[in-house]
């Protein structure tokens, strides 16, 4: 997705990247405080969200900072009171990570989502409950899901709470979303 963002922000916003970079740099904003870039290039120039974040990350790396990995984006998410969800998200990560060959995983602040041609499944943990994003097309009828519009691109999610174990009927809507976003 960041090379298309990339590729197509001169005609989004009117300046390559590398042009968005240098004004900012000109700026006098911290390269490395993301938040402060995204924020300042939506006050001061009205850029879509997308891009915001495209140029934050080229100019925090033009000054050397490094993103995270993805198992570091993990870690950080299950500290403290959330620690208590990863044996939880890794037996659902092993459960989606199964699914195909196509399946790929992605950090992100404040969650991990799971793709295929698109996402179909979005991890997020607060300290009472991991929420498993499902992404329908045709959404099936069961107990387990709610309407959301969060984490990721979910449709619907099931609440887990602490000791909840992963039974067959949450594997075979993670199964049903996988075949819809194929």
């Amino acid at each position: 997705m960041k090379n298309a963002v990339n590729a197509s922000m001169l005609n989004r916003t009117g300046k390559t990247t590398e042009q968005w970079v240098d004004l900012v740099k000109q700026s006098g904003l911290d390269l490395s405080d993301q938040n402060a870039v995204r924020k300042w290039l939506k006050s001061e120039h009205s850029i879509p969200q997308n891009s915001q974040w495209a140029i934050a990350e080229a100019a925090a790396l033009g000054a050397g900072w490094t993103p995270p990995t993805l198992e570091q984006q993990i870690d950080a998410q299950y500290t403290g009171k959330k620690a208590q969800f990863r044996e939880t998200f890794a037996q659902l990560r092993d459960v989606i990570m199964q699914l195909g060959d196509d399946v790929s995983v992605e950090g992100r602040a404040g969650y991990i989502p799971f793709s295929r041609k698109r996402q179909f499944v979005a991890i997020a943990v607060t300290q009472n409950r991991l929420d498993l994003g499902l992404r329908f097309t045709d959404a099936p009828d069961s107990p387990l899901l709610q309407p959301c519009s969060a984490p990721g691109q979910s449709t619907h999610k099931i609440c887990i709470r602490a000791g909840e174990k992963i039974h067959i009927d949450i594997t075979k809507l993670i199964q049903l979303a996988y075949s819809q976003n194929g």
